[in-house]
């Protein structure tokens, strides 16, 4: 039985499709490994999203290939958002590629990994709309969390971001095929459902009911045995009042929302296609504040579109000293070939850029210090993730914090809490982004 060995890079929807793959070629009678070097093929899913994810899968890529001179592996087989964009230059720049797979080409996976078996260079490129979005999964994620991806693609048309090219527009998924794979992950004890799309509220406005059917889904996840469904992403537009009285009424949906705003500059959301602007989004934000009790809430900002004046970047800055998001990640705009910002005219120094991304890095850590705060003598409920061998403490997360973006809570146990247990924790005091505190018994 041959080896095979994946390594997934980018976001949790590109995982979704690793995980799909890893199923379909343990269906075809391959034996999947962790360790690259005892794998008789490797297989690098990349992101292509921005410079530094095109670095990292570059360099990913070559790592894995040494092990085809060092190890007993016969064949490299790349995919996802990389192969789809440059599939023709990687072809003549990484010879050390045998495979290739885009974004529409996931099924074919397992006929790839026979060609690299086989020392045979292959591409697969299907229409990226012809994508499957259904099939088992081999989880990557922990027992206890699951990704759902409810659609594929995006049809919104940034005008900073490729992704509609990588990954074709938007396409709902059938909600009765949603429910099954959903009732499958509860009855595999899954306790955190986190709902993933580009954008879930767009969810089910391509299919014939030509409406908006996230509310109706969220109400039948909430049936369902989860203990938290978590929500990633909602776009500002489209949040509507049936949605938000389904998250404020539903107690499993954690009040824990990402809402990526880009900008507030109603100028330089035109010049993004995006809609809103600075007043409306703070208008959104209390409304939400004001309806669903404990709410956190996150956001995208991107800093750095050509144009951007110094008062534009000031009224960002104003913005989030008024509304306190408690989190916020800011990126420097990476001016993508294909996309419209990168030939717009008055494109901004680097360094200008870096430093607008770190004056807002710096003003949102004292909004972050002052939520932790916050917190102190309060008792949460931590979905508990592991040991921490160096710190001597248990950790994990609250209904507040998203997996990888966000902090942990580090606490002392004189129990053995296991991982996928929620924990009632006294929370003490801060240590940077996360927090530290004690499990209280008989809760």
């Amino acid at each position: 039985m041959p080896k095979i060995g994946l390594i997934s890079l980018g976001c949790a929807k590109n995982l979704v499709d690793s995980e799909h793959m890893l199923a379909l070629l343990r269906a075809a009678g391959w034996e999947i490994t962790e360790d690259m070097a005892e794998a008789d093929v490797g297989v690098v899913n990349t992101c292509g999203f921005i410079e530094a994810a095109k670095s990292e899968a570059i360099e990913t890529i070559l790592d894995v290939a040494q092990y085809k001179q060092t190890g007993r592996m016969k064949g490299l087989v790349v995919t996802g958002c990389l192969v789809q964009r440059y599939a023709e230059e990687m072809k003549t720049e990484l010879p050390e590629i045998d495979a290739l797979c885009g974004t529409g080409s996931y099924e074919n996976i397992v006929d790839a990994a026979a060609a690299a078996l086989g020392g045979h260079k292959a591409a697969y490129m299907a229409d990226m709309a012809s994508a499957a979005l259904e099939g088992d999964r081999d989880r990557l994620t922990p027992s206890y969390t699951a990704y759902f991806k409810i659609a594929e693609g995006c049809s919104n048309r940034c005008g900073y971001c490729i992704i509609p090219k990588l990954r074709g527009p938007y396409r709902s998924r059938e909600m009765d095929a949603l429910l099954r794979e959903a009732k499958a992950l509860s009855d595999a004890g899954v306790k955190e459902l986190i709902v993933i799309a580009q954008d879930i509220t767009k969810y089910g406005m391509d299919l014939p009911e030509h409406r908006r059917l996230l509310p109706e889904l969220l109400r039948k996840l909430c049936e369902m045995d989860f203990t938290w469904v978590r929500l990633h992403y909602l776009y500002p537009d489209q949040i509507t009042d049936e949605l938000v009285d389904v998250i404020a009424s539903e107690p499993k949906i954690v009040k824990y929302l990402d809402i990526p705003l880009q900008h507030v500059s109603k100028r330089i959301l035109r010049a993004m296609h995006r809609p809103g602007d600075g007043a409306e989004f703070a208008a959104l934000l209390a409304d939400l504040r004001e309806r669903i009790p404990g709410l956190v809430l996150r956001t995208s900002l991107i800093v750095g579109l050509p144009g951007e004046t110094e008062e534009e970047f000031a009224e960002l800055c104003t913005f989030l000293q008024e509304t306190q998001i408690e989190r916020v990640g800011v990126f420097e705009l990476s001016p993508e070939e294909g996309t419209e910002a990168a030939e717009l005219p008055d494109q901004i120094a680097a360094e200008v850029t870096v430093h607008r991304r770190l004056l807002v890095e710096e003003l949102q850590s004292g909004v972050l210090d002052d939520y932790n705060t916050s917190r102190h003598g309060e008792t949460m409920d931590v979905l508990c993730e592991g040991f921490d061998d160096e710190q001597q403490l248990w950790f994990g997360r609250t209904y507040a914090d998203s997996v990888e973006v966000d902090g942990h809570v580090y606490f002392k146990s004189d129990d053995t809490p296991q991982a996928g247990e929620f924990v009632p924790v006294l929370i003490t005091e801060s240590l940077g982004p996360d927090l530290l505190g004690v499990q209280q018994k008989g809760e």
